[in-house]
């Protein structure tokens, strides 16, 4: 008979990986600002649904957020996986002006191309990290660790762009 214990060198913060089911993996839920340099990130198992990490992903910006004005607002750009009252009401406390497609505009809004994307500015920085051999495949077991390593990578991608403008 088997255990369904975790094995000892199974790192916490970990979850089934839906893609791909007989592996385990993490998930990196992470806020950039417009240019793509990342502001804030969390980490949980690769099983975790995306709108349930947002308000620990809003709250881990390290600087205090200046306050939106009326001719400064704040936007949030959130893809379908977004689609829930709870990140509408969670956008609305933190004072952000939400831009979220539903799931059948966002499909309509793929054919019928009039506005910028601006999804492509988060891919585009976990492509970034992604050139890192430790952030791609996790090798450390505790999270604290691996978590350091992404604010060390951050600090490179934010030194990169203070180089080349």
């Amino acid at each position: 008979m088997g255990r369904w214990a975790r094995r000892r060198w199974v790192g916490k913060k970990t979850g089934r990986n839906p893609t791909d089911r007989g592996k385990r993996g993490v998930k990196r839920s992470l806020l950039t600002e417009g240019r793509g340099i990342p502001l804030g990130v969390v980490i949980d198992g690769a099983n975790r649904n995306d709108h349930k990490l947002m308000r620990q992903t809003l709250e881990s910006i390290p600087v205090p957020r200046p306050k939106p004005t009326r001719d400064c607002p704040q936007h949030l750009c959130l893809d379908k996986g977004f689609d829930y009252n709870e990140p509408r009401a969670l956008a609305e406390e933190f004072n952000f002006t939400l831009h979220l497609r539903s799931r059948g505009e966002e499909a309509w809004a793929k054919r019928h191309a009039q506005a910028k994307a601006r999804r492509w500015v988060v891919e585009r920085t976990h492509s970034w990290l992604n050139r890192f051999r430790a952030i791609l495949i996790r090798w450390t077991k505790n999270p604290a660790n691996y978590l350091g390593l992404l604010h060390f990578v951050f600090g490179s991608i934010c030194w990169r762009h203070a180089l080349l403008g």
